[in-house]
Parts: C-alpha cells; sequence; structure tokens
C-alpha cells in the first residue's frame, strides 16, 4: 500500500536528544505528531497531511553487545534485513517479520511474527530492555525492573507509550535454515487447508508455516501454496517435519533450499498507488467453519487469504507477561484486497461480503496488520482486560494523547496495573 503525505515539517532523527526536541516542540505547540520508522504501515500511518513527521530512520545502529550470550543492541530505524545481515557473522538472527525492509521499531512495538515465530516466538518474546522517550520529552531506559509498565505496554501496544529510539535483544543462534514452497492444485482449497491445520497442529516447533489463497489475475492463474521455515541447519530433520504437508493435496510444485536467514527475509514491492483493504483475526482454534466462512469471502469477491501458523513458542509466554495477549492463537487468518491506482478499494464488509463470519472465531487482531484505525477496531484487537491495562498506562505516561497517529488506545485513568505474568523461558539455544 503506498500512503502519501504532506507533513509541514520533517525531523530526521539521529539521537534520542532530536526525537526529545520534537516531542517537545510538538506538545508545546499543539503541532499533531506521526511518527515513521520503516514507512510500512498498512494504515497509513507513516505519514500525514499537515503536523509534524518524526522520522526515525537514521537510528539505524546494530550493536553486539554481547555475542556469547546473543546481546544485541538495536536502533528502532533499521530494518529487519539489516539486522539479518549484521548478526549473520556472529551466527545470530532474530525472529521478526519476512519482510528486508520493514522498520524494527514498528514491527517490534505491534508484536512481531516471523519466519521462526513458532521456534523463538514473536519479537517482543527476544526484547529485554528498550530506550523510549515518553510525552514528557523524558528519556527513558525501561526493562522489567525500570519502569515496568513501560516495558509491558510497549511489548504489544504499539507506539502509544512514547518513541522507542533503540530495543535490546537477546538473539537466537541461527546461520542457515531450511526453506521451501509447496504448490498445490489450486482447485483443492479446502482439504488443503484443513491438512495444513491438522499438521500444524503436530507439527515439530522448529517449523512454521504460511498456507496461501491466491486468486486468478491478469498477470498468472491462480495459486495455493504452503511456503515454510524450518529455523535450523539440519535438512534431514525438515524433510521429515514437512513430509506430511506434501500429502494434503495434489502437489504440483515442491523447492527446498538451505539458506542463510537473511535471505528468507523478501521485499515485497506493490506497484506505485495500489490500494489494500486487509482484516486479520487471531483464532485460537481454526475450525472446519472458521476454513469455510474463509473461503466464502474469497469466493465473493477476488481476495488474497493467509493462515500464519503460530502456537509453538508463541505459547510459551504468559498471557499477560506483555500486551500481546494472544498466545493461545492457533492461527492468524489474513484477508486482503486490492485495487490499481484510481480504482476503488473492494471492501470486505460491504454488501454479500461477510468478514464478521471470519473473525467471529477469533478473539482480536494483530495491529501490525490492521488497516483501521477507529477507537472500536483497535479496542477489539486486544482483550478487554488487557487494553483497560494499556490504557491505564497511556493515562499515565501520554494523558493528553500526544502519541495518537497510531492504532490509538484512549488514555483512561484507571488502576495502577501490575505485572502478574512472567516472561517464559523462550530459548535462543
Amino acid at each position: 500500500m503506498t500512503s502519501y503525505g504532506t507533513p509541514d515539517t520533517v525531523v530526521h532523527a539521529r539521537t534520542a536528544a532530536d526525537v526529545a526536541g520534537a516531542i517537545h516542540h510538538a506538545r508545546d505547540t499543539g503541532t499533531p505528531l506521526t511518527v515513521r520508522s520503516g514507512g510500512h504501515s498498512i494504515a497509513g500511518h507513516s505519514t500525514a497531511a499537515g503536523g509534524l513527521l518524526l522520522d526515525l530512520r537514521g537510528l539505524y545502529g546494530i550493536q553486539v553487545l554481547d555475542a556469547s550470550r546473543g546481546l544485541v543492541r538495536v536502533g528502532a530505524g533499521a530494518t529487519w534485513g539489516l539486522v539479518a545481515r549484521r548478526l549473520a557473522p556472529y551466527g545470530l538472527a532474530i525472529s521478526a517479520g519476512d519482510t528486508a525492509s520493514v522498520g524494527v521499531g514498528g514491527l517490534t512495538l505491534g508484536g512481531g511474527i516471523g519466519w521462526m515465530v513458532r521456534r523463538y516466538g514473536l519479537a517482543i518474546d527476544s526484547v529485554v530492555g528498550a530506550e523510549i522517550v515518553t510525552a514528557d520529552g523524558r528519556v527513558r531506559t525501561v526493562d522489567r525492573d525500570r519502569d515496568p509498565d513501560l516495558f509491558w505496554a510497549l511489548r504489544g501496544g504499539g507506539g502509544n507509550a512514547g518513541v522507542v529510539t533503540r530495543l535490546d535483544f537477546v538473539a537466537a543462534r541461527v546461520s542457515k535454515v531450511v526453506t521451501g514452497t509447496i504448490a498445490y492444485d489450486a482447485g483443492e482449497p479446502a482439504a488443503v487447508l484443513r491438512g495444513w491445520r491438522d499438521h500444524l497442529r503436530t507439527s515439530d516447533d522448529r517449523l512454521t508455516s504460511v498456507a496461501s489463497l491466491v486468486p486468478e489475475t491478469p498477470a498468472g492463474p491462480a495459486q495455493l501454496v504452503v511456503r515454510w521455515c524450518f529455523s535450523e541447519h539440519d535438512p534431514v530433520a525438515a524433510d521429515r517435519a514437512t513430509a506430511p504437508l506434501r500429502r494434503i493435496g495434489s502437489v504440483v510444485g515442491d523447492d527446498v533450499a538451505v539458506i542463510p536467514y537473511a535471505e528468507v527475509l523478501e521485499e515485497h514491492v506493490m506497484p506505485d498507488g495500489m490500494q489494500v483493504a486487509m482484516r486479520n483475526a487471531l483464532v485460537p482454534s481454526l475450525s472446519d467453519d472458521g476454513l469455510d466462512a474463509a473461503l466464502a469471502l474469497a469466493a465473493a469477491t477476488p481476495t488474497v487469504l493467509a493462515f500464519r501458523g503460530l502456537g509453538g513458542a508463541v505459547e510459551w509466554v504468559d498471557r499477560d507477561a506483555t500486551a500481546f495477549a494472544h498466545r493461545d492463537a492457533e492461527a492468524m487468518v489474513i484477508a486482503a484486497r486490492m485495487a490499481p491506482p484510481g480504482a476503488p478499494v473492494p471492501s470486505l464488509d460491504g454488501p454479500g461480503d461477510d468478514w464478521a463470519a471470519v473473525a467471529r472465531h477469533g478473539t482480536g487482531a494483530y495491529v501490525g496488520f490492521l488497516d483501521e484505525s477507529d477507537p472500536a477496531a483497535v479496542a477489539s484487537a486486544y482483550p478487554e482486560e488487557t487494553y483497560a491495562r494499556l490504557a491505564a498506562v497511556k493515562h499515565a505516561y501520554d494523558p493528553e494523547n500526544l502519541f495518537r497517529r497510531n492504532h490509538n488506545v484512549v488514555p483512561e485513568r484507571g488502576a495502577t496495573p501490575t505485572l502478574s505474568g512472567c516472561r517464559a523461558s523462550v530459548s535462543p539455544a
């Protein structure tokens, strides 16, 4: 999706002090503030008409603080492709997204679902500390012991608590991975998706996979594929883990490669001006009814469907340990419709469509893939108690809602959050 904006002022931050200065100016003058990390916001939050745009792409430093522990410090404006390349000589990698040009800050604050999610969890599950500038212009270092409520909120709560300038991660010991794509006869999606779902429920945690159905377009025929990544350099174990996927449908293509982890991250380039409508749901149990509802949506109007496998390390963390609380999600269901420049974007909620029939099988949404910004949509993305806790943190640190051009959590006075959850061990070894 391409978003165009005309901000009145752009601040290209190089330091946390630059960020603090921009925040002071916006707050003191009442100037609307927009924050950009990598510029990939599906909701168009990476730019604005008017106001001040705070661009973090100059904060791209990457330091290996302790290679033996995998401790890495990353600027919020770095991209995940750059991070992967910098860590490769150390035999380290961070479970992040799937696109090289996506910014570290934006993806991480929403949760971070990537190609090693079932083995090493979400990106936030590797975060052990952060530097953040709050609405009062104060630069804070936060972790489980220092401002733990802020540390909780920034891991899944988006950019509501402040502007994160750097993040400390414990990286996993990963150099090469085994990856591949299995293509099936596109005429049998129901059987393949059921087979993929059944395999997911018993599969090796080292295996992360995504099943996708792409409609026929002028550029090519319909596609039904499962892309997968095995997080260890072990082709024999990878073949054993993926063998059942070759029996769930009529296979028309099957490729496997052993590659450096950095090469798993691709560049997804859309034509300039392309518009997208996107919905997603985090589903604890991907039932036959839920699959049928998604397929019915795709039958009504050409729709890209993607089913991202979760479980594994995602559920090893207590649901209240981070602001991403959907730890019981079995999968994320994504539906997207696209339109060329100048054409109306087909709705997912219009007459003859029923995204609600898919969403009712979920318990919320992943804010990183949420194209809606209205308060009701944001609130419904989180469990009720998680949203209330985020609103309380927001009220404590940003009562005037300076940071509101985002998937906004409205500040609301409430009980001071207490951290009853603890991070489970998601071992990088």
